[in-house]
């Protein structure tokens, strides 16, 4: 005699829970995360990034573009870079691009991570650095970066390279006075936006030796009004060096906190010059997954500010600056430990 068959109604909860055992069963993959096929998403979860992951990154796009190559195993090693979030470098005109990724960042419930890197005389003045032909067209630009944030959740690593450059000399003496007064304008700006968190940068143990030599021109670009500084922007330090290092910044400056670039520390930095050691140096391996959990009460984050495949500029093989490297990424993302 068959067994009798049960009468009970099934639950919403019973069909799932009888659907997963049977594809476990099956050896069918899961649809999702890191499935063949699957869009990179951000982490969920109780240790999830709480930063916007963009969907259409060129790490995003260079995921999709190798699975529909039949590149499963490159694509999925590539989804540490395409499912975490990296900061956005806006150019030319900041206003569409920003606004856009605000959106999205409203959308998702997460904080939007940016970059502002427009300042006349970038790069020390050199005519392939770029930058803004002028105070007033900086003024202009830094007004429609703040605009295109409005109201969402944001932080701001403001001008990388731009203090640094004025302590080691290497920014002519007649325009320093100039980038002290557009950089605290700047931090100004952006700090009418209600929810926005700006960083000044500071360089790295690397470059400037005495962290102390920092506190004063970080103060004169408007340090007090900012909600930090910012450390190891597209380079290679290790997180313990680039705490200590903040820290005595930070004693120096009347305790403000900061943030670390981890976007490419894994391995810690190519021995060598400053130089050498920046433009695209070969074995690096990503860093610390951003997170604002940093178990160190002056370190507000781990962020990913340099977009992790970007290149350095055309060293080592590598394309212009800012475009986009897969080899390179892919080997920063198979190096990655976490």
């Amino acid at each position: 005699m068959p067994p009798a068959v049960s009468r009970r109604p099934v639950t919403v909860l019973g069909l799932l829970l009888c659907l997963a055992a049977a594809a476990a069963c099956s050896g069918e993959p899961a649809p999702g995360r890191g499935s063949p096929g699957a869009p990179p998403s951000p982490a969920t979860g109780a240790g999830a990034s709480p930063y916007w992951v963009d969907p259409h990154s060129r790490a995003a796009r260079q995921v999709a573009a190798w699975e529909a190559a039949g590149r499963n195993s490159d694509a999925q090693v590539l989804r540490r870079i395409a499912e975490r979030p990296a900061a956005l470098w806006p150019g030319g005109d900041p206003g569409p691009a920003v606004r856009r990724a605000a959106a999205g960042a409203r959308a998702a419930g997460r904080t939007l991570v940016l970059a502002a890197h427009h300042l006349p005389h970038r790069g020390c003045g050199r005519p392939a650095a770029g930058g803004a032909k002028s105070a007033a067209a900086y003024r202009t630009w830094i007004g429609a970066f703040a605009d295109g944030i409005g109201d969402t959740a944001a932080v701001v690593v403001l001008e990388p390279e731009a203090v640094p450059s004025i302590v080691d000399g290497c920014l002519r003496p007649e325009h320093r006075a100039e980038r002290y007064r557009l950089l605290s304008e700047a931090v100004g700006r952006l700090k009418r936006n209600p929810r926005t968190k700006v960083y000044l940068d500071a360089g790295h143990p690397a470059w400037i030796t005495d962290p102390a030599d920092l506190a004063e021109p970080l103060r004169k670009a408007g340090l007090a009004r900012a909600d930090g500084f910012a450390l190891n922007v597209a380079d290679s330090q290790p997180d313990a060096a680039a705490r200590a290092y903040g820290a005595r910044i930070s004693r120096a400056a009347g305790g403000k906190h900061f943030v670390v670039d981890t976007s490419r520390n894994g391995e810690g930095p190519l021995p060598g010059g400053r130089e050498q050691a920046r433009c695209n140096p070969p074995g690096r391996a990503l860093g610390t997954p951003p997170t604002d959990r940093t178990d160190d009460p002056l370190v507000d984050a781990y962020l990913w500010i340099k977009r992790p495949g970007e290149s350095d500029g055309p060293c080592r093989g590598g394309p212009r600056a800012g475009e986009w490297w897969p080899d390179y990424a892919l080997g920063l993302a198979r190096r990655a430990r976490e």
